[in-house]
């Protein structure tokens, strides 16, 4: 059987957490804004686990990521 072959789109957005959790960062804080509020803003900065509804289709992208 073939090396399954990783998603690079996926390898650039998800990390996974020393319990095996898929880390991901909130869309919306990389242009525009200056019309978001500070609040808003520093909400975006922090960091979000993926749904586990949503965790092993992710998994699937990212088979060798550590």
């Amino acid at each position: 059987m073939p090396k399954m072959k990783t998603h690079s789109g996926s390898k650039k957005r998800f990390r996974l957490t020393a319990t095996g959790k898929v880390k991901r960062s909130h869309e919306g804080h990389n242009h525009i804004l200056s019309k978001k509020d500070t609040k808003r803003k520093r909400r975006l900065r922090q960091g979000a686990l993926v749904s586990t509804t949503q965790e092993k289709t992710v998994r699937n992208l990212i088979p060798y990521k550590d």
